[in-house]
């Protein structure tokens, strides 16, 4: 277990924040103490982004290959030859193009184990789309990368973890989406993601209502009666601690949230606002139910900001280590369960 994990990184976006926060990140070099970085890139652009945020005493060592990492480094794998055009804080194709390059060359390592967990970087949903890239976002991507029938959007921190049934849908979708099977399916990934990813071993998980006041015995909807407490008895019959449903409003407003080891949201915006308000700066999103381990930072692109030094990188840096922890959690987990004990009755019968 004390062997160095390599964690592969992927830049998003060219124009955004992306780089900032990577190399703000991996200049504190006792980032290096815990794990061995391989960023997915090209040295000319992290060189362009270290220069516009003054930071000077701070290089990449190019690598070829995963496999050539240098453990007291941070890594950088050149993913392209030719200059790119840099137009911080512009939406260009040129920053979807080189995102989706970054993180298809990281998720192919990640695949055949070349790297231990991937850390993406946020890219711009809209600028990535092409022939090779028709997702929504890194979770539903990478989901059918691995091969995986569901996976989980869980958003976590050292106080707070939120998954959600539906993702990156529109809104006058989410009803419709919403199933009793859906929703069991979500979580049972949260409850196996609880114990053998965060090591809880007895999770206790709260749903959230659709409708307001969770539809107020059927007054105002009925999908809390129909679909939403159908799927929670379901769970507990499947040894899951699941209960509610409860309204959204007052759940996060009198601190319901801090008796559970986690909630499970209806819809995006339902979960992603509350977490962002309590957890901003330090939450992660962990795609719960794939093979390998994915994080990210809790924020996007930030246009906004990009090339001003203005970019706090202590999301990217829960997440670069959430992905270390969840990686050792399961490791571990697979070596105590790997031969159990045969459980046998004792005899009554004394020699």
């Amino acid at each position: 277990m004390s062997e160095k994990l390599k964690i592969g990184i992927s830049i998003g976006d060219v124009n955004g924040i992306g780089l900032e926060v990577i190399i703000k990140t991996l200049a504190d070099h006792k980032i290096l103490d815990y794990c061995t970085p391989i960023v997915y890139g090209q040295t000319k652009i992290a060189s362009f982004h270290r220069r516009a945020i003054n930071i000077s005493d701070f290089n990449f060592q190019v690598i070829d290959h995963a496999s050539q990492a240098q453990h007291r480094k941070a890594n950088m794998i050149n993913c392209w030859d030719e200059d790119v055009k840099i137009d911080l804080g512009q939406v260009t194709e040129n920053g979807g193009k080189y995102a989706l390059i970054s993180l298809q060359r990281a998720a192919d390592d990640l695949l055949r184990g070349d790297i231990d967990a991937l850390v993406t970087a946020p890219i711009n949903k809209d600028n990535i789309q092409s022939e090779e890239f028709k997702f929504p976002g890194h979770t539903e991507y990478l989901q059918e990368r691995d091969g995986a029938a569901e996976s989980l959007m869980f958003l976590v921190s050292d106080t707070l973890r939120i998954g959600v049934v539906t993702g990156h849908i529109p809104l006058n979708s989410v009803a419709q989406s919403i199933t009793t099977e859906k929703i069991l399916a979500k979580l049972k990934l949260m409850d196996a993601s609880l114990r053998n990813d965060f090591w809880i071993r007895r999770p206790k998980i709260a749903v959230l209502g659709l409708n307001p006041h969770a539809g107020d015995n059927g007054l105002i909807g009925d999908e809390e009666q129909t679909v939403i407490i159908p799927a929670i008895q379901e769970a507990k019959a499947n040894d899951i601690l699941a209960f509610g449903p409860y309204p959204a409003d007052g759940f996060f407003a009198n601190g319901s949230y801090h008796k559970f080891d986690a909630v499970l949201a209806m819809y995006h915006d339902q979960g992603l606002i509350p977490f962002k308000q309590l957890a901003f700066e330090s939450g992660v999103n962990f795609t719960a139910g794939l093979s390998f381990v994915r994080t990210s930072p809790d924020h996007g692109t930030a246009y906004d900001i990009a090339g001003q030094n203005l970019a706090s990188a202590d999301s990217f840096r829960e997440a670069l280590f959430t992905a270390i922890h969840i990686v050792k959690h399961r490791r571990e987990t697979a070596v105590l369960t790997e031969n159990p004990l045969v459980i046998t009755k004792l005899s009554r019968d004394r020699d």
